[in-house]
């Protein structure tokens, strides 16, 4: 077959006076149709999962298999179908409130979500509970096919989880000191039913963010909060002062006490001394009594003598002391 040149006028120009060329001319339909044909098988054949992602084949719409992160191949023209799920992605759900943009500067829907937030505690109070669920996939397969509509199962799964445990606890539990405790009870009992279920989701976190008694009686609890804070300062102070008296008090009298006992038993052993000397001075006294009262008198004596001040040894013969003493001016 002789190719000629081609004019570029016949092709820019096709009416321009000069024959009318037409390159495809004489190419059959059917060529055509077979070109477009294996364009589409070859385009339809191969497709790419992300890094974070798994892709689950079906095949006329039964599950085949699931193909890790890369090019795969597939049974074009419909045969096989490519469903990428997220596996490493962590989902988020907000309850009682919704973030309209996060940033340095988070703002938040000013839409009240009362319906879901508002709880009932254990002593019968009203709460606005706000709390997160984060969670991923770990089953492709279970949450593509086991659960219809797995973000309205998760979040009513997650408000009757709440719900239950809420009313487990006092008002001032939840507002304080029970707020971790209610986070890991949530998140195992959430987990447990997601499981019971099969969906083929994990939960990472439950988390309470902000726990509030409704706004209509914001204000009184606030009073009544600062009057109790008032309350527990005023018992706080008085245990201080117990705390200070009363140790002070029991010492003062473990003090008496010792003092007591260390006078008794002084009395006691004086007492028993005393008993024994009595002793001995009768012993001695009955195998010698007129020494023994001789004795006893010069002891009493001399006992009397050392107590006083003064002493004046006179005559006993002497009618007066008067002429005896040594008048002076000292």
């Amino acid at each position: 077959m002789a190719f000629r040149s081609i004019d570029p006028d016949e092709i820019i120009h096709p009416y321009g006076g000069k024959r009318k060329f037409i390159p495809f001319k004489n190419i059959s339909p059917s060529f055509v149709i077979l070109i477009l044909i294996i364009f589409f098988a070859l385009t339809s054949s191969f497709y790419t999962i992300e890094p974070n992602e798994v892709g689950v084949v079906l095949r006329f719409g039964k599950f085949i298999r699931t193909t890790p992160p890369g090019l795969h191949f597939k049974i074009p023209f419909g045969i096989e179908k490519n469903i990428p799920v997220k596996v490493e992605y962590v989902y988020k759900e907000e309850f009682g409130f919704r973030t309209r943009s996060a940033g340095i500067k988070t703002s938040y829907e000013q839409h009240s979500y009362s319906d879901e937030s508002l709880m009932l505690s254990g002593d019968l109070n009203v709460l606005d509970v706000e709390w997160i669920v984060q969670y991923k996939i770990k089953d492709p397969f279970l949450v593509l096919f086991h659960i219809r509509d797995i973000r309205k199962t998760l979040r009513d799964l997650s408000e009757s989880v709440m719900r239950k445990i809420v009313g487990d606890y006092t008002f001032n539990e939840i507002l304080t000191t029970k707020r971790n405790e209610i986070n890991d009870f949530a998140q195992q009992e959430l987990q447990k039913i997601l499981d019971f279920y099969e969906s083929g989701i994990q939960i990472i976190t439950v988390k309470l963010q902000d726990v509030n008694p409704p706004k209509a009686v914001q204000s009184a609890f606030n009073e009544v909060n600062e009057a109790k804070q008032e309350k527990e300062k005023m018992v706080n102070q008085a245990w201080e002062v117990y705390n200070h008296k009363i140790p002070e008090a029991k010492g003062q009298a473990l003090k008496m006490v010792k003092e007591a006992e260390g006078y008794a038993l002084e009395e006691i052993n004086r007492a028993k001394g005393d008993t024994q000397r009595f002793r001995l001075l009768l012993e001695a006294y009955q195998k010698s009594k007129e020494i023994t009262r001789k004795r006893l008198y010069l002891d009493y004596m001399n006992d009397i003598l050392k107590k006083a001040g003064r002493k004046y040894i006179i005559d006993p013969q002497q009618k007066s002391i008067l002429p005896l003493l040594r008048l002076s001016n000292e």
